[in-house]
């Protein structure tokens, strides 16, 4: 038979990097082309202790049908635990607990984007968002980053010259790919710039609390005195990734239309994976438990940096970076970024290659990105001398 597929699907591509992971899931490959966290980083003990008790003590309460808006528990906890740490949310604003923060953008672009409506992105960014962005007919619009974050005069001239622009999305912190985290002036420019043009940011924040070195710099929703931030956030690195729980906080009139549409989704979130979250966060020591994955990422970066000096550079640059999972490394000029991804493979060392993270799918990158947090020191030892190797 003949298949015909929907045309925004039709022209959706299989992600570089999951085509890579099938890769890098081989035995004796070094998988710096993985977004995963750490193993070590996960609280095994204390899931498998809450999920014990939960399931010997009252084991209705997670088997059930719950609520779309998410286990009230950890809504109440969530909202007060943002607005204390990070003065996120107010009292416009309301909470949403969803699937992972993937969901966030995927119910996010289906409450405020028409086919042909124009999203602007940070250029590179996230594969996952812009597959998800694409798949509702969006015209996406990138916009280069700068060593403290996306080009403001760009960004500017982008809100003026695109057709309906619905939303920015943008990665402040760490940024997937490239690392770069968004100074505090830029981040008040942007809120400014959006308020301005009347145009939604969308914050998505799933590496913040990660951050190993250097200081905090407040969210853009932080100062979203205007209802125009929705942000979006994650127990996927600080928790477990398998868990799949999210959340996106933003007017409660955004809210209300965000939650109709996940009742057309998924019902509601896993309900365990909701009130194992609410537990450890209530009953464990979430800083101490933080501390811990942080110390892992510190030393994990600091080792990965210390060998691409060693064996990358001068003729490989990079951004040093203060959090996150990953380092955006520039090939030098002139040479063949995928033809160097596909040599690293043949030495059985997987990085992802640039063009997966372009907004305009047809562009051409000099970059590659390598995750650190996955593969052993082991492996980062040797696959930063085989990459070296490969160069020269």
């Amino acid at each position: 038979m003949n298949y015909t597929f929907a045309d925004n699907i039709r022209a959706l591509k299989p992600s570089a990097i999951r085509e890579i992971l099938k890769l890098s899931s081989q035995p004796g490959i070094i998988p710096f082309s993985a977004g995963n966290p750490a193993t070590d980083a996960f609280p095994a003990k204390e899931i498998a202790e809450i999920s014990n008790s939960i399931l010997t003590t009252n084991p209705a309460v997670a088997l059930q049908y719950s609520t779309t808006e998410g286990y009230t528990p950890l809504r109440e906890c969530m909202a007060d635990y943002m607005q204390k740490k990070y003065s996120v949310g107010g009292e416009e604003d309301d909470i949403l607990i969803t699937s992972g923060a993937q969901q966030v953008m995927n119910l996010v672009t289906k409450v405020f984007v028409n086919t042909g409506d124009t999203i602007i992105c940070e250029d590179p960014s996230f594969i996952g968002s812009l597959n998800a962005f694409r798949s509702f007919g969006a015209n996406l619009v990138g916009v280069p980053i700068e060593a403290d974050g996306i080009d403001l005069n760009a960004l500017e001239n982008a809100i003026k010259t695109s057709k309906n622009v619905r939303f920015l999305y943008t990665i402040p912190n760490f940024q997937n790919p490239s690392g770069i985290t968004m100074s505090y002036q830029k981040r008040k420019s942007v809120y400014e710039l959006c308020k301005k043009y009347g145009v939604l940011i969308l914050e998505d924040n799933p590496y913040g609390e990660i951050r190993f070195s250097g200081e905090d710099i407040p969210t853009i929703k932080s100062m979203d005195t205007d209802g125009i931030v929705i942000y979006a956030g994650s127990f996927s690195k600080v928790l477990s990734p398998g868990m799949r729980v999210g959340y996106a906080i933003a007017n409660k009139q955004i809210i209300a239309k965000l939650t109709v549409c996940k009742q057309t989704d998924d019902v509601h979130t896993t309900l365990w994976s909701q009130i194992v979250s609410h537990k450890f966060l209530t009953e464990y020591d979430f800083e101490k438990h933080l501390e811990k994955i942080r110390d892992i990422y510190r030393r994990k970066a600091n080792l990965c940096m210390k060998l691409a000096d060693e064996h990358l550079k001068p003729m490989v640059d990079y951004y040093p970076v203060e959090g996150g999972l990953f380092l955006w490394c520039k090939l030098p000029h002139g040479m063949d970024m995928m033809d160097f991804t596909m040599k690293a493979l043949e030495n059985k060392v997987a990085v992802v290659p640039g063009t997966a993270f372009s907004v305009d799918t047809s562009a051409k990158s000099d970059r590659f990105r390598i995750n650190y947090s996955t593969p052993s020191d082991e492996q980062i030892i040797n696959g930063m001398e085989i990459l070296g190797k490969i160069l020269k």
